[in-house]
């Protein structure tokens, strides 16, 4: 760390002393032998000369549409007759006159064709990157409602957004992140309904990266979290575009970088990790139905093989009779303890769950037989482990899918070992005392400077309408407090609305 600092300083020195120097830098200005020495053992530059009228073009191929190019760029030059036309054709307006090293460089990498004439320099926009198309998430999957998702494509993201959101409300900043990548990030809000204190927080976390290269916004919400070390995630991510909208109707803040299909939702809750946009495509019962069955499997899939560890090491008098029988005949042939017992059985289907996920489809869905059969019939006949922590570790396993979110999922998982642990040496004691430690944790946790448990603490009933249950839409009235804004517009209605 203070290697790095010296050196940015020691940059900054140097940077000072040649803007104080008289003679100004030959590589500042725009020109074709700088660009062609910056640009040396590209093999994949494109340079074309028009000797005839004393032109030179280059780009990079495989970062422009052939239709542009020829359109904007080599269809007027092909015209020009003498050199003596040259200045009539490059005053239209997809002429950009630029005379800075830095900008000419970076328009060329960034899909704009460099044209350079006599001593002038200019940049004519071209830029359409390979992408692939709208297909439907894999990892958000509905049963009802929209199945289009947003693309690693910036400008595809953008257009789904706005063209579910019609309004001149919807403001967008770009930011770019990354030294070497140089990654454009997108900032949006809806002015007048979200809180300009979270606009104005996210964009300079943005600004202030300090890092060399950005790849995708999951790895943007490492840099940016309130709490990096905790094991829970504090930004919401999504890859469905009507979501994104609802949130930010909601008030929310969002941001996505380009290259990635992921989008950030800002100041998030823990417990906005257990909605899915189903909840809403649903009659308003079902909806609630199956919020409370995500809940009821948070708790399951936590504590189920715990729970087991410690009535099996420690309090066996919670075992009714008839199943500690059951019980008992059962771990008659397992030479290990319950601990060890269940971290194993944990292990195991830890590694199924990665190896189907890693290996391709058709090889994947095998992995799951093989594992039921090892798991299910052949690890209990072997006396490897029990038949009732089979049914524990397999009911855990099937509630860890139920919620919607992978990234709180697998953070749910890693949470399951912890609390085995305390179970196999304190018991119950230790259970209680880890579940304590986990609501403690969060209670301390905040996104963008707000409550990660709202609206449990502080404490916002109005809010609960729409958290633990999903009511009738006409009951939703007012956006989430923790996304609340000063400036409220609402109708006669009471209902909040977006401003014309």
């Amino acid at each position: 760390m203070r290697s790095r600092l010296f050196k940015r300083f020691y940059k900054s020195l140097q940077h000072k002393e040649s803007e104080e120097s008289i003679d100004i830098q030959p590589d500042t200005k725009a020109t074709l032998q700088h660009t062609l020495d910056e640009f040396a053992d590209c093999t994949d530059l494109v340079s074309r000369t028009y000797p005839e009228i004393g032109v030179v073009i280059l780009f990079f191929g495989h970062l422009v549409d052939d239709e542009k190019l020829n359109r904007d760029v080599i269809t007027p030059l092909m015209g020009v007759s003498s050199i003596s036309d040259v200045p009539q054709i490059l005053q239209r307006s997809q002429f950009k006159l630029t005379g800075d090293s830095k900008e000419l460089i970076t328009g060329i990498l960034t899909g704009n064709v460099a044209l350079f004439h006599n001593e002038n320099c200019y940049l004519i926009d071209v830029y359409c990157p390979a992408a692939r198309s709208i297909e439907q998430s894999e990892t958000e999957t509905v049963i009802t409602g929209p199945h289009d998702a947003f693309t690693e494509k910036a400008e595809s993201n953008l257009s789904l957004i706005r063209s579910r959101l019609k309004s001149s409300h919807l403001k967008v900043i770009k930011v770019t992140v990354g030294e070497i990548t140089k990654t454009e990030a997108y900032v949006l809000y809806i002015k007048d309904i979200a809180n300009m204190d979270y606009v104005r927080e996210l964009t300079d976390r943005l600004i202030n990266i300090e890092t060399d290269a950005i790849y995708d916004t999951n790895m943007l919400i490492q840099v940016i979290d309130d709490n990096p070390n905790s094991i829970f995630p504090q930004f919401l991510t999504t890859e469905r575009p009507d979501a994104a909208v609802s949130k930010l109707t909601d008030g929310r803040v969002l941001c996505f970088i380009d290259g990635s299909p992921s989008v950030i939702s800002a100041p998030t809750s823990f417990f906005e990790f257990f909605t899915s946009s189903d909840d809403y495509y649903q009659r308003w019962v079902i909806g609630t139905a199956t919020r409370l069955l995500r809940y009821v499997s948070f708790l399951i899939t936590i504590t189920f093989t715990a729970l087991y560890v410690s009535v099996t090491t420690f309090h066996y008098e919670m075992i009714p009779e008839n199943l500690l029988l059951s019980l008992t005949e059962s771990r008659s042939k397992v030479p290990f303890p319950p601990l060890i017992e269940a971290l194993l059985m944990e292990t195991t289907i830890e590694l199924l769950r990665e190896a189907g996920a890693r290996l391709p489809t058709k090889i994947g869905q095998t992995i799951g037989i093989v594992g039921g059969i090892v798991i299910g019939q052949s690890a209990v006949q072997a006396g490897f482990t029990s038949n009732i922590l089979v049914i524990a570790v397999a009911s855990s396993a099937i509630a860890s899918f139920v919620i919607p979110s992978y990234v709180m999922s697998a953070s749910i998982r890693l949470i399951r070992f912890g609390l085995i642990l305390l179970a196999g040496m304190l018991g119950n004691f230790g259970l209680a005392l880890g579940i304590a430690y986990i609501v403690i944790h969060l209670s301390g946790l905040t996104s963008l400077g707000t409550s990660y448990v709202t609206p449990v603490a502080p404490f916002q009933i109005t809010d609960w309408k729409d958290v633990f249950v999903r009511a009738p839409f006409w009951v939703i009235k007012r956006r989430p407090t923790q996304s609340d804004s000063p400036n409220k517009v609402r109708n006669k209605c009471g209902n909040e609305v977006i401003p014309k």
